[in-house]
């Protein structure tokens, strides 16, 4: 029998492995579907030798060579251990030619797993979350709510403690940052840090959620999973103005909408019934696909292109799964089917919207809302008048043809006079209708009113693309997924591995999205609740975000992240709730420093056993560096921004009408979640610091540390302008440099400065200055470019030596990463 497996073989186990230890998902798929499901998988078309190792009837049958791979209970007679066990290369698997082999601990948690009967059991994700007991703790002082009890319980298994709780300034600093994307100011530290009641911290938490910075945080998330972009992609990458969906996406989370109603609206919110505009216009998140505007391409091709990247998104952002690997072929290791693939295709197969912007719908600017109302109905009641007059276009012109005298008009309205009326062609009629309107007042005044009102409302109000059904269509699987290659017809369904979809439900894009978030999914709650983890954590409970299906790592702690997905949804989907119970548990509000034993038994804080430490996102060390300056606009929404970005090498690698044209006034210090993000040409200080380019879904951003980084926060534009404003404001806000230097480190790090740190800075300011007095020159450059003069009354030199410490305090490691 030839058992053909494969590739990367997954770490030993540590020891041998008792058969009552074993378990399947977490101990014996892993090696099946890292090593064989490849060629014995559910995928006919690769499957080898008849076998398929994914389920229990078919691992367990008798093969043609009368042998079988598993029996169930005795594992000298299963085959499949005799293979991996073979010294003999013809015999070998994995095949000899891949140069590996199982461990042995792998092939004894193979035989323990056969020995006790070769269960085969349901992957943990495809399986409905139930909220476990909590379970029984030594110490009972320690936690706050049920995180805590669960995430002390693995501590105490594992022979390790919490770490105290983080000082004040630090907590608040953590929290503001995790709640806004902005830090708190030095003065609102010191009131939390004198503040001593046991109600303090929740009256933080409570503040910093009801802020309106908490939907501009939370929404950058969002934006990176829903690919928005600006710009359209591909090699042309025009521009494009869905900008209001962005806000409608702020403005949700600001008003805590209920992640199922979040969700549906994105998903359906034309279907639903009387919809809103706003409902309409949420989705716009299935808008943000690419769209390929070259001449020459297949309409067909790239419209199939945005179907296909619609369903990919759907399943990976509310559902956490690699979906799109069904899309050529069944699932490799996963029970998604390509005939399933191309059921949910079917769903979003029936729109019509390839190479423009329809469909749209206009929209007011927010807090315009009343004008826009007011002008609507003065457009539509002159173009009403317009179109009267226009039904008595033909009448008037006529009694006009013949009371004018020619020989009063232009020669080439007189050649059309002369002209028999039935003769002139449309472009001959068009030309005396127009010389006609000319000439009449009324027409002129109708004109002017219309366009004048027209003219009113276009600064106040936008078009956005939305998703609308549009020409019905029948859907294929298309084979190797080739839009041209269709294969034999599907209707709408849902994956068998998962729950039905409810009966009598239709099942279009409202049907698919109610089926999202019904209570019966095993995933979406999960989803959810490990990217809110995620985010405050810096590392999901399920570390690969992207992959909750067998390729991906499991979940730390299996019991909490249960336990929060049941949690939130029978919460109500509300998400200031959860977050508000994940940063009020004792595990979110542990110091994040590391006694050597923790970083020895754990280095990358899967225990928990210290509070997150992590790098800010490339939004927030703009942001902060804005803040920490003073120059941070307050403005929300509104079109995208184009704050200075350095323009070498722009021009020159890509043509001139690339140049960033750098937005004035306080549009140039805007949230970066504002910043125009075009597709080829990114942002790149954000890019530096890991933001994806959005061309697809990104479920979350591996962190790099790499020189670019450090130039960047040196050098770019904004951080030389922000180290600039600091130093006219801590010159502003105090006398002596011993205070200046205090301020400047407040504000950039969120905590007094010790008394050596306060000498360092001062020391730092009086080497500067003794060199920057000599040259006035580079002392008036490097204070005023780019920021702009500086008030009369202060010196170049104090200015730039001021700047140079505001850089070294913006650029300190404790600046930008969260404690």
């Amino acid at each position: 029998m030839a058992m053909l497996t494969l590739v990367v073989l997954v770490a030993p186990r540590a020891g041998a492995v008792g058969a009552d230890s074993v378990d399947f998902v977490r101990d014996v798929r892993p090696i099946l579907a890292r090593n064989c499901l490849q060629c014995h998988g559910q995928d006919e078309t690769t499957r080898q030798a008849g076998l398929r190792l994914d389920t229990a009837a078919s691992a367990t049958l008798e093969l043609e060579s009368g042998q079988r791979a598993i029996v169930p209970g005795k594992p000298d007679e299963s085959e499949l251990l005799a293979r991996v066990s073979a010294s003999d290369t013809s015999l070998v698997m994995p095949p000899a030619d891949l140069g590996k082999r199982l461990t042995a601990a792998e092939i004894e948690t193979l035989r323990a797993w056969i020995a006790s009967g070769a269960p085969f059991t349901k992957h943990w994700a495809y399986v409905k979350p139930e909220r476990p007991p909590l379970p029984v703790v030594r110490d009972t002082q320690w936690p706050g709510n049920p995180i805590d009890q669960l995430v002390l319980a693995r501590l105490e298994r594992d022979g390790l403690a919490p770490s105290p709780p983080a000082d004040r300034a630090t907590l608040l600093r953590r929290l503001s940052l995790d709640l806004t994307g902005l830090p708190p100011s030095p003065e609102e530290t010191e009131t939390f840090v004198n503040d001593t009641r046991p109600a303090a911290y929740a009256e933080q938490v409570d503040r910093l959620l009801a802020s309106p910075a908490f939907g501009e945080r939370w929404a950058a998330v969002w934006l990176d999973l829903a690919r928005y972009a600006d710009s359209q992609g591909y090699a042309p990458d025009g521009p494009r103005t869905i900008w209001r969906w962005r806000d409608w996406v702020i403005g949700a989370l600001n008003e805590n909408m209920p992640y199922d109603d979040f969700t549906i609206a994105q998903l359906a919110g034309d279907l639903l019934p009387d919809a809103t505009p706003q409902q309409i216009l949420a989705t716009g998140f299935h808008r943000n696909t690419q769209v390929n505007t070259e001449g020459g391409v297949n309409p067909e091709e790239f419209r199939h292109a945005a179907v296909v990247d619609r369903v990919n998104t759907t399943f990976a952002v509310w559902m956490g799964t690699t979906f799109a690997c069904a899309q050529c072929h069944s699932h490799k290791y996963d029970p998604f089917t390509q005939r399933e693939y191309y059921q949910i295709f079917s769903i979003f197969n029936q729109t019509d919207d390839f190479k423009t912007d329809d469909p749209v719908m206009e929209l007011a600017h927010v807090g315009r809302e009343a004008d826009y109302a007011r002008l609507k109905a003065e457009v539509a009641a002159a173009q009403a008048l317009w179109d009267e007059a226009t039904g008595q276009r033909d009448a008037k012109q006529a009694e006009w043809e013949e009371t004018i005298q020619p020989a009063t008009l232009p020669p080439e309205i007189v050649a059309l006079f002369a002209m028999p009326a039935e003769k002139r062609d449309q472009k001959q009629q068009d030309q005396l209708r127009d010389f006609h309107r000319a000439l009449s007042s009324e027409w002129k005044a109708l004109d002017q009113r219309l366009k004048s009102r027209q003219a009113e409302l276009a600064p106040i109000s936008t078009t956005v693309p939305i998703l609308r059904d549009g020409t019905p269509r029948d859907t294929f699987v298309y084979i190797r997924g080739e839009f041209q290659s269709p294969g034999e017809p599907v209707v709408p369904g849902v994956p068998a591995a998962l729950h039905p979809a409810p009966s009598g439900v239709k099942l279009d894009r409202l049907g698919l999205a109610r089926w999202i978030v019904d209570a019966e999914n095993p995933l979406t709650s999960r989803v959810a609740v490990n990217r809110l983890w995620q985010e405050l954590f810096g590392i999901g409970l399920v570390e690969t975000a992207e992959e909750f299906g067998t390729q991906g790592d499991p979940p730390s702690h299996p019991d909490l992240l249960d336990w929060l997905a049941v949690e939130y949804r029978e919460s109500g989907w509300d998400t200031k709730q959860m977050l508000k119970l994940l940063v009020t548990s004792a595990t979110y509000r542990q110091s994040s420093r590391a006694n050597h034993d923790a970083i020895q038994r754990d280095p990358h804080n899967r225990l928990l056993s210290r509070g997150p430490r992590v790098r800010l996102s490339a939004e927030m060390i703009r942001d902060q560096a804005l803040a920490a300056s003073g120059l941070l606009s307050a403005k929300m929404y509104g079109p995208p921004v184009q704050p200075p970005q350095p323009s070498l090498g722009l021009a020159a690698a890509f043509g001139a009408s690339t140049d960033w044209q750098t937005s004035a006034g306080d549009e140039r210090h805007r949230r970066a979640i504002y910043t125009r993000w075009r597709r080829n040409l990114p942002y790149p200080s954000m890019v530096a610091f890991d933001a994806p380019e959005r061309n697809v879904c990104s479920l979350r951003r591996i962190p790099t540390n790499t020189p670019l980084q450090a130039l960047v926060t040196l050098n770019d534009p904004v951080f030389v302008e922000c180290a600039q404003a600091l130093a006219r404001r801590v010159m502003a806000e105090a006398d002596v440099p011993a205070a200046r230097a205090r301020r400047a480190f407040a504000l950039a790090v969120g905590r007094p400065a010790t008394p050596q740190e306060a000498a360092q800075l001062v020391a730092l300011y009086e080497r500067s200055h003794t060199q920057l007095a000599n040259e006035p020159a580079k002392a008036n450059a490097l204070a005023t470019d780019p920021l702009g003069p500086l008030p009369a009354e202060i010196a170049p030199a104090e200015a730039a030596s001021w700047t140079v410490v505001s850089n070294v305090v913006l650029n300190l490691d404790e600046t930008l990463t969260k404690p």
